[in-house]
């Protein structure tokens, strides 16, 4: 399973994708994830919810983007966001409440995981989506 430390190290071989704006946001993430990891109490919890924002905002631009091309795929791609995002808003007001334990063992079991499917599968067809369309350019 990757790790999240190796995943921003090896990002430009196993992760970048060739759309800027996704490469960039991608590499946000991670950063974001790596910072939650390294914090604990509060400060856990409030970095949990500074990654949960952005997670809403880099899905909310995908999606833009999928709608905006009429990227086939759209429906199952959504359907991962939604599912993702929805376990990490649960850990993240379970990690407010104090209960961080099961947080701590998603953001750095779980997600990893789920990020480097997402990322080689799904999210790669969008980019080559993306480059073949004059939307996708921007």
């Amino acid at each position: 399973m990757p790790k999240i430390d190796e995943m921003l190290c090896e990002f430009n071989t196993y992760y970048r994708l060739g759309d800027g704006n996704m490469d960039q946001t991608h590499i946000e993430f991670l950063q974001l994830c790596q910072e939650a990891t390294g914090e604990s109490g509060d400060q856990f919890a409030a970095s949990l919810n500074k990654l949960f924002e952005h997670t809403q905002q880099h899905f909310s631009v995908e999606e833009q983007r999928m709608i905006e091309t009429a990227f086939p795929s759209y429906a199952e791609h959504r359907a991962d966001h939604q599912r993702t995002l929805g376990e990490l808003e649960r850990f993240a007001r379970r990690a407010t409440a104090g209960k961080t334990a099961m947080a701590r063992i998603w953001l750095n079991e779980g997600l990893p995981g789920w990020f480097d499917l997402h990322a080689k599968t799904m999210d790669s067809a969008l980019a080559a989506h993306l480059k073949g369309t004059e939307v996708g350019q921007r």
